[in-house]
């Protein structure tokens, strides 16, 4: 394998073609209704630790999954195996799971109506010309640069170089189909400092659509073993009310929730704490969060949802108000509105307002927790009642001081988003969510000793 090039590498599949046997097979079966999503890729991944080859693998995989619709009634199947009499057996099944299902009035393919017209290329696929061997000396120069780049680190938990290429074509019997290729590269270190008691843990990673979009990968081993040895000699700290400053990859999280909160399967069931608040200032009158499933080379950017239906750019936080749900088909319909072309998720979510760089950031806090990791199933989606345990670094006088592990921080994800105080310029460009990190005001930081 020169490259990870689905395109010129894998042995050639009609993918529109097998689609198109499945939509047949579905309507000689009975069915009245269906949709095929149907794929291949391609992967590479090598990993050492210690300067040795510790994993090599090379994956090919392929997958069809078919959901179809007697009536209103839903079943679905799914199978690795694209020849014809496979293709039979799959689609028997799953109109067999739906004879046997039960009545849904709000089962169905999307309208056909809401099917998208024009796709646009979003520069997803950018196959990396890497072979084993030059995998092998990207991950091994990797966790090189982070042994080296402090003497304090003294072990590895290894590095790794992957790459995936895929296609794949969604295809429904309102005669939409769609095909879409990418890929997606990374690199990833983890390294131990300390001995004896006196060890921490720690990793870095990059990931992009395009090798070229990564970070170098010296610099990843390099902010591996940086945070590793941060995390050094942390010390208790006492219980009380203080400002929070997540991190970007745990605001990430915070955002997580906000987006479960308002979307369509939580509303349905009347399980978010969110449910009533469309119009409703949420957030402080700073802050917008928007969708923008079009950013070329981006890792979550996609033309149509899952259902065939055209994605949208738009805000869900305007000004701080909420103005939008996340809703697919089946769940639009569950709550007498129209699907927002999200069967699948959001894309690209951006987090803006009263932006702060880092520095910025500890200063407006001044005393307080820095949270960098976190453990714990987080927020009750009903009630919006937080807790999780956390580790980071303790500030005072709007510096770094040492750091801290074993603490809890609790509160209410409400009361968390209205009393959040700026964001950080410290964006992750190659994240799915495209957030810096959160101040929250006020949390109860809870220590474990």
């Amino acid at each position: 394998m020169k490259s990870i090039d689905i395109l010129q590498h894998d042995t050639p599949v009609a993918l529109n073609s097998i689609a198109e046997q499945v939509l047949d097979c579905a309507r000689r079966h009975g069915a009245s209704g269906a949709d095929v999503n149907v794929s291949r890729g391609l992967g590479l991944d090598v990993g050492v630790r210690l300067g040795e080859v510790e994993t090599l693998e090379q994956q090919r995989d392929r997958n069809l999954d078919v959901t179809v619709y007697v009536g209103q009634r839903k079943g679905s199947a799914s199978t690795a195996d694209f020849s014809a009499d496979a293709i039979d057996s799959v689609v028997s099944r799953a109109c067999g799971f739906a004879r046997h299902g039960s009545e849904d009035p709000c089962a169905g393919l999307a309208d056909a109506e809401l099917m998208a017209k024009e796709i646009g290329d979003l520069s997803l696929y950018h196959p990396w010309a890497i072979d084993v061997d030059s995998a092998i000396d990207t991950a091994l120069a990797c966790e090189s640069a982070g042994r080296e780049a402090d003497q304090r680190i003294s072990n590895s938990n290894g590095a790794s170089v992957a790459s995936y290429a895929g296609e794949s074509v969604y295809a429904n019997s309102h005669g939409f189909s769609h095909t879409s290729v990418g890929t997606r590269h990374s690199v990833a270190c983890s390294l131990v400092a300390g001995e004896g008691g006196e060890m921490q843990r720690e990793h870095w990673y990059t990931t992009a659509r395009a090798a070229e979009d990564m970070q170098d990968v010296e610099a990843v081993g390099r902010e591996a073993a940086h945070r590793t040895v941060a995390r050094l000699s942390p010390r208790s700290i006492d219980t009380g009310h203080y400002p929070v400053l997540f991190s970007p990859s745990m605001a990430r999280g915070v955002i997580q929730s906000f987006v479960s909160a308002i979307s369509g399967g939580a509303l349905y069931r009347r399980a978010s704490f969110l449910m009533d608040s469309l119009g409703e200032q949420v957030f402080p009158d700073f802050l917008d969060i928007a969708e923008n499933p079009f950013i070329p080379r981006a890792l979550s950017s996609a033309a149509v949802d899952s259902e065939g239906v055209a994605r949208s750019a738009r805000k869900l936080i305007d000004g701080g108000v909420l103005t939008g749900w996340v809703l697919s088909s089946y769940s639009a319909r569950k709550l007498g509105l129209e699907t927002t072309g999200n069967a699948g998720g959001v894309c690209n979510l951006s987090v803006t307002g009263n932006e702060q760089d880092f520095q910025q950031l500890l200063a407006t806090m001044g005393r307080g927790l820095y949270v960098t990791e976190m453990m714990g199933s987080g927020g009750n989606p009903v009630t919006g009642d937080y807790s999780r345990g956390a580790s980071g670094f303790w500030v005072e006088g709007g510096e770094i001081v040492h750091a801290v592990e074993g603490v809890s921080v609790a509160g209410n994800l409400a009361d968390m988003f209205r009393n959040l105080v700026a964001v950080g310029r410290d964006t992750c460009p190659t994240a799915n969510l495209l957030n810096g990190s959160m101040l929250v005001e006020e949390m109860t930081v809870a220590s474990g000793g």
